[in-house]
């Protein structure tokens, strides 16, 4: 296992002579490939070849599994409507591979560097992907693809990736104004780069989050008995942790102890990783259930301080679920720093959170380049409480004091509008302008 992490490298810092190999051979093979189309149009004295027949219409690439929830609803609209789709993945467990489709084929590319090697020199009309960084490291763009086009799988304003994460998208299919505000200020601080097309079409994975929040509360609303009507009208208004967790179908209590979730990112700006154990003791000595779910990256590239924390927190309830869907269903709380499972939490169950202080570090970001705060650490103090590491003692009273705050919920609402437009349309809409944008090609 240590081995493993060992060799590990990196998405976002990358191999560079990995590129460099990756680049020579996109070069030479688009030589070769432009010289024996050149002769064989020639010989053929003059007709038109294939190549553009050959092209795959619409191309997915999903750099890991957990951006599926992003892809599916895409997917469906697709195959809804007969549409054929190539869905390139480099996690060989990606549902997309099993999901027996018709018209969307799935492929693993292998882990890590491989999918480059394939995606560089990829024949296709269109590219979509919620990956950054295309044209920066190892993912260079392919002569043979005529448009790339960037899926968020956030709602925050995208300053959060790597330096140069966008610059050379084509698109980007913004889920609100903020996103917009972001992408053009970007351009304007680098007038080398293109200026993208931005079309707000809203965002998958809430919408698909929502749709299945409200089929589950319609579920549990559907075994409460008729001497519980309280339970039942508290669901979809903030409370729905409340009435799921309060009764199992039989009406009978399951826990009166509210949870309240960790759930990080990483690096040394996470929670984990700089507060540690002084946050998690705190918590230890509360009568919440605590539930932590590390960052999927923690898991990677940080087990030196996953490890002792699991060890010693026994009492503490550690999730790894691939779908976070019931754990953030599940806790009436969270407990984050800069994590976009900030806008998942908030804005689809509709439930306070409070952040802790990190002093973020936006060097190695987009956000270094800008003279403001980052819109997601703006509109914090909208969604929840600041946790300072000298309250940590008090940290009860403040979990209680969010839980229970009217201002909250206003807050959410004001911050929903910004940047979740077009909300359960947004699957229609993204396949309706990729339909349209791959005619016109």
């Amino acid at each position: 296992m240590n081995n493993m992490f060992l060799l590990y490298i990196d998405p976002g810092t990358g191999s560079m002579l990995f590129s460099l190999f990756i680049g020579l051979a996109a070069a030479l093979t688009f030589g070769l490939r432009a010289l024996f189309m050149k002769i064989k149009f020639f010989l053929s004295g003059g007709k038109a070849s294939k190549t553009e027949s050959d092209k795959i219409p619409f191309v997915i690439f999903s750099d890991h599994k957990r951006y599926w929830n992003v892809f599916k609803p895409i997917c469906d609209e697709f195959e809804k409507r007969g549409v054929d789709l190539v869905y390139l993945t480099a996690s060989p467990d990606d549902p997309a591979l099993t999901a027996g489709y018709q018209h969307i084929k799935g492929e693993y590319l292998g882990e890590n560097n491989k999918p480059y090697a394939r995606l560089n020199m990829l024949n296709a009309d269109i590219v979509i992907s919620t990956t950054p960084g295309l044209g920066v490291l190892q993912w260079k763009r392919s002569k043979g693809v005529k448009l790339y086009v960037h899926v968020p799988h956030t709602v925050d304003d995208l300053s959060g990736y790597r330096m140069f994460g966008l610059d050379y998208y084509d698109v980007v299919l913004t889920t609100g104004q903020n996103q917009i505000d972001l992408i053009r200020k970007i351009e304007e601080l680098r007038p080398a780069i293109a200026k993208k097309e931005l079309v707000t079409v809203g965002s998958p994975n809430l919408d698909a989050m929502k749709a299945r929040l409200s089929e589950e509360s319609s579920k549990a609303s559907s075994k409460l008995p008729d001497r519980e009507p309280s339970n039942v009208s508290a669901l979809g208004t903030g409370e729905h942790a409340d009435a799921s967790n309060a009764a199992d179908g039989s009406g009978e209590k399951n826990s009166g102890k509210k949870t309240v979730l960790v759930a990080p990112s990483w690096g040394v700006s996470g929670i984990l990783s700089r507060y540690g154990e002084k946050l998690l003791d705190s918590l230890s000595k509360t009568d919440f259930n605590v539930i932590v779910r590390p960052h999927p990256q923690t898991v990677v590239s940080e087990q030196n301080i996953l490890k002792p924390l699991e060890e010693k927190y026994q009492n503490i309830e550690w999730n790894y679920d691939n779908d976070n869907f019931s754990v953030l269903d599940k806790a009436d709380l969270l407990i984050t720093d800069f994590s976009g499972i900030i806008f998942d939490y908030s804005l689809v169950f509709d439930k306070p959170l409070i952040y802790a202080d990190t002093n973020f570090d936006t060097l190695p970001y987009d956000a270094d380049w800008l003279s403001e705060p980052m819109w997601s650490f703006r509109v914090l103090p909208r969604l929840g409480l600041q946790l300072k590491e000298e309250d940590f003692d008090k940290i009860g009273s403040i979990i209680n004091q969010a839980i229970e705050s009217k201002n909250l919920q206003e807050g959410r609402n004001a911050v929903r509008a910004e940047c979740w437009e077009h909300q359960g349309e947004c699957a229609k809409r993204i396949t309706d302008y990729l339909l349209e944008k791959q005619k016109n090609l």
